[in-house]
């Protein structure tokens, strides 16, 4: 993302899945994770557009579309055909050029588990963008799109820095536990990340560290694009 002067835009970073290992289980984009910081920046003259690891449709996730994350924000994107076109064309890494953004944000939903994590064009979009004093940010299950981003010196990028993202914990109240391929938690902590959580579930929370900036869960999402902005 950029700020108005600037001719770049801020990838918003969404997901190709559609189901969990379990194709009865259906999952994908939490759509107010998107909508609530598209909105945000958008307040503030910023480009943005759209990016995922295969680039075309990201499907939601049906329970983002439920009460309460199912907000007037995310009604809004889900009423104007406009805004889903843009989800059914997402662009994929190599269609972007990273010195055109100021900022990459990674959305979240379970699905993201999946195909974040590996996505080499995601990782070289974030490591350039961060190497070139650009702002990095996830929220949500996001984080798991930074859990194997190596720097060029070969370190990873979440190591030593404090990060959030959803806890394991919230995992468990949200009924996924047994469905969920991996504790992102956990793994964020083997990758030598300082991860960090609301002492209560589900409220919104998120830390700034230097460029690095990451929120909790789906209520964080507004102060996590705010705390991008006022980097930007």
């Amino acid at each position: 993302m950029t700020a108005p002067r600037s001719r770049g835009e801020n990838p918003h970073v969404v997901t190709n899945v559609g189901h969990y290992d379990d194709p009865s289980h259906p999952t994908g984009l939490w759509l107010s994770e998107l909508a609530h910081a598209w909105e945000v920046f958008e307040e503030r003259g910023f480009e943005q557009n759209i990016v995922s690891p295969g680039g075309g449709a990201s499907p939601l996730e049906p329970r983002s579309l439920k009460f309460p994350n199912y907000d007037k924000t995310a009604k809004a994107w889900h009423a104007d055909p406009a805004r889903m076109a843009l989800l059914e064309n997402t662009l994929s890494p190599d269609q972007i050029d990273s010195a055109d953004y100021d900022a990459i944000y990674f959305t979240g939903g379970h699905a993201v588990m999946y195909d974040f994590p590996d996505s080499e064009g995601l990782q070289k979009i974030t490591r350039e963008i961060w190497e070139r004093g650009g702002i990095v940010s996830s929220v949500c299950h996001g984080y798991c799109g930074l859990l194997n981003t190596r720097l060029s010196d070969g370190s990873l990028l979440v190591a030593g820095r404090k990060v959030t993202g959803f806890a394991w914990q919230e995992e468990v109240l949200a009924r996924v536990d047994k469905l969920v391929p991996y504790n992102a938690e956990e793994e964020m902590k083997n990758r030598g990340a300082l991860y960090e959580k609301a002492k209560i579930p589900f409220i919104s929370y998120a830390i700034v560290d230097g460029n690095l900036v990451t929120g909790q869960n789906p209520g964080s999402v507004k102060e996590t694009a705010e705390k991008v902005a006022a980097l930007l």
